[in-house]
């Protein structure tokens, strides 16, 4: 497939850019990547989401699928054939897969979000706590779907990693400016050893922004107007 008949418009910092860039690099799917520009929308990007105006937006033969989750399923559903599946294969487990990825982008990544927001050592401690409560339940969640192998998914990277994955930049940008350790060999055990594998896959790593970059990025992003 020519790499200008599969585009993805979104943003570098983005987590949710991640998941269907990741997506199609595990499908060996070539694309252009459409940078967006930081406090801005381009007609392009209005075009083609003009109900929520966010990116990522996938151009398939210049059709739009928007939301990152949903697009995730698209690639896997579009290209079935090249590559492991990244959805499990039985019902129930796709459903678990789903409400796993619903809990982090309801609830687990806006509490992460806030930890960088908050104010006084009151509330960061409240909102570390709400983050430390998330991680038990993943590590749990990890234990359950994976069955003893690598990723979420099984022996392979698949809807759940690259839910949860596609915020390990942030989360060691978090880690970083708070100074404290969230996923870590003590507490998350299971969840440690999957982070370090999937930062280190090759579908991942061309993606996974470098640390010191984004936490400079995340200062501009979060940095509190002067009066």
């Amino acid at each position: 497939m020519a790499t200008d008949e599969v585009k993805v418009i979104g943003a570098w910092a983005s987590p949710f850019v991640m998941r269907p860039r990741i997506a199609l690099n595990l499908k060996s799917v070539p694309y252009e990547f459409l940078q967006e520009t930081f406090g801005a929308k381009s007609e392009l990007l209005l075009k083609s989401n003009p109900v929520h105006k966010k990116i990522p937006v996938l151009l398939h033969a210049d059709k739009p699928v928007c939301e990152s989750n949903i697009i995730v399923e698209y690639v896997d559903e579009t290209w079935s054939a090249s590559g492991p599946s990244m959805l499990p294969s039985t019902p129930y487990d796709r459903a678990i897969a789903r409400f796993w990825a619903a809990y982090i982008d309801e609830k687990w990544f806006p509490s992460l979000k806030s930890i960088l927001k908050a104010e006084g050592e009151e509330e960061k401690k409240a909102v570390l706590a709400q983050v430390e409560e998330g991680n038990a339940l993943l590590e749990k969640a990890f234990i359950d779907c994976s069955k003893g192998k690598p990723f979420f998914n099984g022996e392979h990277i698949g809807y759940l990693d690259i839910a949860f994955g596609c915020f390990l930049a942030w989360l060691r940008v978090t880690e970083l400016a708070g100074g404290h350790k969230l996923i870590d060999e003590v507490k998350t055990p299971s969840l440690s050893k999957w982070a370090e594998r999937f930062c280190n896959d090759p579908a991942v790593k061309p993606v996974m922004p470098e640390t010191a970059t984004l936490a400079e990025f995340a200062k501009k992003i979060f940095a509190k107007p002067t009066a």
